[in-house]
């Protein structure tokens, strides 16, 4: 089973600080977004986040949610990806050509400041993703109840639920209910 790489973990990880399941937001403040990117080593822990700042997270967030799956025919919200793209053309990135022990790499301009660095670490995972066609790999559930984002660790890349055993059975039992009850 192909593991999944540092930047479909990263991204992986900031989406998914939302549960829709249980109602609860782990970056629900200024304060707990901060601490959450401190966690994952993209911001000093004593960098303040203002309002402005906290929204763009979230637009990014949501822009990024939105990307990563869809029931089929249903197209994704164009609102909620042009806010996160506005985001990210704020977000100055550069090629640093590379050399020896370094090959050449997307980076953060090297005048952001510490919070839109942070976002840009994002960005640049995202697309990292992107580039290399790992991006299918990253879905949303398509339990509806749930929407959880995963690794598809599946030969053909054709796996909708996070967890057949949980969300697979719960939507199987309801199609099941609803074919019956006819």
């Amino acid at each position: 089973m192909p593991e999944a790489p540092a930047t479909a973990l990263l991204v992986q990880a900031f989406v998914n600080t939302i549960d829709v399941e249980l109602g609860t937001d782990d970056v629900d403040t200024p304060v707990r977004l901060g601490a959450w990117l401190a966690d994952q080593g993209l911001l000093d822990p004593d960098v303040p986040i203002g309002p402005a700042e906290y929204a763009a997270a979230l637009a990014l967030r949501a822009g990024l949610r939105e990307r990563l799956g869809v029931p089929v025919g249903d197209p994704p919200d164009p609102d909620l990806l042009r806010r996160a793209d506005e985001v990210t053309r704020a977000l100055p990135l550069v090629v640093e050509l590379g050399h020896d022990e370094h090959p050449a790499a997307l980076v953060p301009s090297p005048e952001l400041p510490p919070f839109q660095r942070a976002l840009a670490e994002l960005t640049i995972a995202w697309n990292t993703l992107v580039g290399s066609g790992e991006a299918t790999r990253l879905k949303r559930c398509l339990e509806h109840g749930c929407r959880w984002v995963f690794w598809d660790v599946s030969k053909n890349r054709s796996r909708r639920w996070c967890s057949m055993r949980v969300c697979g059975n719960r939507t199987k039992a309801r199609r099941y209910a609803a074919r019956h009850a006819e």
